[in-house]
């Protein structure tokens, strides 16, 4: 639990059925999502949109959890673990919030080197499935 109502919504999606539903309210219309694998950023709603959904459900079993939070003003920068097919994952989103109090900027970093491959080839199928 946090004392920060943009973070608390943030880890009530995390938490909860990870919808579109309650992610899409979150992310303003410029929203930018920079992957760790992906080297330019991702520009618009509807990419970031994409790009997290996928997450959402590359690690919806993957016991995925925030061990550390850091939160500073407008920025929090979360810690997470996962296991993806026996692989240790670990990573670091990097969260902005604009003045209306909407993501307006999320990074992922992911380690180690055998994680990333991993993740790499399990988002791009999710997000080659999400576009039809």
């Amino acid at each position: 639990m946090t004392t920060d109502p943009r973070l608390q919504r943030w880890l009530d999606h995390m938490e909860g059925d990870r919808s579109v539903d309650t992610l899409r309210p979150q992310l303003a219309s410029n929203a930018t999502f920079h992957s760790p694998v992906v080297h330019t950023p991702q520009e618009g709603i509807d990419l970031t949109l994409g790009y997290l959904s996928a997450a959402d459900t590359v690690f919806g079993d993957a016991s995925f959890e925030y061990v550390r939070m850091i939160v500073d003003g407008d920025n929090a920068m979360l810690e997470f673990t996962a296991e993806l097919d026996g692989i240790h994952v670990n990573g670091i989103d990097i969260i902005h919030w604009n003045s209306d109090g909407l993501i307006d900027d999320f990074k992922v970093m992911v380690r180690p080197l055998k994680a990333i491959n991993m993740l790499w080839k399990m988002m791009a199928a999710q997000l080659e499935e999400q576009a039809g």
